[in-house]
Formats: structure tokens, sequence, C-alpha cells
């Protein structure tokens, strides 16, 4: 269990499996954020991962989740934004190095690319991998 905050925020596209990621979540105990869309009908996906970013870089959440249909244009959006490491990730290994080796603050799915149990096994990586350090940190840093 954890109490960590974590945001999360997707386009039409990502609308419902944000909110299958986000029921996820809250029964694995972390405290949720959940900055939209509130349903299926089209919007600006720079919005949500704008408001993402801000609550990363803010310091309201430590970590964030953001879903569109390809994954792309999110983690694009995202990045745009210093202190935020938005990975776009289609397996669960993948999950797990954007943590361990990356140090990724925020996780992006491609809704219309992934299969929901595979979407579940890498939001489950994201969560409980830490951050390996060492000969990963100053490659990090140099991000910054």
């Amino acid at each position: 269990m954890s109490s960590e905050m974590i945001a999360i925020a997707a386009d039409h596209a990502g609308y419902e499996l944000k909110n299958l990621l986000k029921q996820r979540l809250i029964e694995d105990g972390f405290d949720v954020v959940d900055l939209g869309t509130d349903n299926s009908e089209s919007v600006d996906y720079p919005d949500f991962a704008r408001a993402l970013a801000k609550e990363i870089t803010d310091g309201r959440s430590a970590k964030g989740i953001l879903l569109c249909g390809s994954g792309i244009g999110m983690s694009i959006a995202a990045n745009r934004f210093p202190g935020v490491r938005a990975a776009l990730v289609n397996d669960e290994e993948g999950a797990r190095l954007a943590r361990q080796h990356n140090d990724a603050n925020v996780l992006v799915l491609g809704a219309r690319r992934i299969e929901q149990s595979i979407a579940e096994d890498c939001l489950k990586a994201f969560t409980t991998t830490p951050f390996e350090g060492g000969r990963h940190q100053w490659r990090v840093q140099k991000m910054a």
C-alpha cells in the first residue's frame, strides 16, 4: 500500500482505459488526482499533458499517467516541460526499465495500441519499480 499522489489524465481516446487504471491505482492504495477528460467527446491532448506536467513540476504529484490513442502526442507534449520524464511504453519490461534506468515520472500509454491486461501490467511495473540510481543517476541529471 502507498499514499503516494499520482495524477492521471487522458484525451477522449484514452478515457475508458484511464478510468480502469485509476481504479487499479486506488485499489493499490494510491491517492489519485484525475485531471480528465471526463467523457469520450473529442478534446485536445496537449491540454491534458500540460495539466499533468504542472502537477509534477509543482510537486503536487510524484508521478503521472497519461493516455491518448497512440501515446505519441501525450509523450511529446509532456516532455516539453522541464522536470518531466514521460516514457511511452508498450510492455511491462519497458515500464520497469523506464523507472529503473530513466527515473521516468510519467507513464504514457497508447490506449488504441495496448491490451488492457498489458496496460495494467505496465502500471504495476511503473508504480512498484524504484529508480536504480548509480550509473544511471548522472545520465538522468544530464537531461535536467
